[in-house]
């Protein structure tokens, strides 16, 4: 089991960011969250099997269609999530 704390930035707010993060954590059956920040990163934290939440890592790193991926800080957390994966309001 592997959680994390994720920073992205670039051009990650208005292009779906939020919504490609949900659909790739789902897919991999990754539980968390993700919000928007006021300083317009994007924040997120991933908890499921290693092998999966560096699959949804490596889809972070990369974005949807009309993103601009800066930079991906992750950090190590303690495992908190509740099952499922939501998109949190604005923080």
């Amino acid at each position: 089991m592997r959680s994390v704390r994720v920073i992205t930035s670039g051009r990650v707010q208005g292009v779906g960011y939020r919504w490609f993060v949900r659909e790739e954590a789902s897919a991999r059956g990754v539980d968390g969250w993700v919000r928007n920040r006021r300083d317009g990163t994007v924040e997120a934290e991933l908890h499921g099997a290693g092998a999966d939440v560096q699959a949804v890592l490596d889809s972070m790193a990369q974005g949807p269609s009309g993103a601009r991926i800066d930079d991906v800080r992750v950090t190590d957390v303690p495992a908190s999530a509740s099952p499922g994966f939501e998109i949190r309001a604005t923080a």
